[in-house]
């Protein structure tokens, strides 16, 4: 797959992922009436129904990382060039902020939005290295041994990320800076997002290397996956 094509994938991957946890979240929070549980049932089921989908469509085409840990750990590993991993982490951010965009017009609110939710506390900043070293490690572990799982593995570690991280798991670095500008139910502080970010980066480190430990000599990329 050429890089443009991939490259387009990723960012509308990303985008039409921001649509859904920032759209759905709107929707709970609206219908669900002041019931903080409800809506983030809400939101957690959509976002692990639309990520599934989502991987299962732009797998072949990009691989669906949609987000900038993922790509540096395939660098990492060998299955991206750094040309690449550069190009699809810009995709990955653009998309995620046309994503936030594209889901305020659809709700009818300002398409330009500064969140004020604040999420300042170590606990969640822990939350957030916990559910991204989950989520490396689950796609890291699966790409060896069950790649066809990926998908769902992956959309059942997200929505099950919701309810047990304090964070109700970002895991993602373009979500997190996209969500930023959304004061929704999906939102988060810009102060905010720095310590979300740090912990998220290590997190998939620790991964990453949790991985290639596991794996022992059985850790290289196999030459399939290397980027043409």
């Amino acid at each position: 797959m050429t890089l443009a094509r991939a490259a387009a994938a990723e960012a509308i991957g990303t985008a039409l992922l921001l649509a859904i946890v920032v759209g759905s979240g709107i929707m709970a929070d609206r219908l669900a009436q002041g019931n903080a549980a409800v809506a983030l049932l809400a939101n957690a089921i959509a976002t692990g129904a639309g990520l599934y989908t989502l991987i299962v469509i732009f797998g072949p085409i990009s691989g669906a990382h949609f987000n900038p840990v993922v790509s540096a750990v395939s660098l990492w590993e060998g299955r991206l060039t750094c040309a690449r991993c550069v190009v699809f982490m810009l995709a990955q951010f653009a998309g995620a902020f046309a994503g936030v965009a594209v889901a305020h017009a659809m709700f009818g609110l300002p398409v330009l939005q500064i969140s004020a939710r604040v999420r300042p506390t170590f606990g969640e900043g822990l939350g957030e290295a916990i559910a991204t070293f989950g989520l490396v490690l689950v796609i890291s572990l699966a790409l060896r041994f069950r790649a066809e799982v990926i998908p769902m593995a992956v959309a059942a570690f997200i929505t099950s990320a919701y309810w047990f991280t304090s964070s109700t798991s970002f895991a993602n670095p373009a979500v997190t800076v996209a969500r930023a500008m959304t004061d929704t139910f999906a939102g988060i502080s810009p102060g905010s997002v720095p310590l979300f970010v740090v912990c998220q980066s290590l997190g998939g480190a620790a991964a990453a290397l949790c991985a290639r430990w596991l794996l022992g000599e059985k850790a290289s990329a196999p030459p399939e996956l290397h980027d043409p």
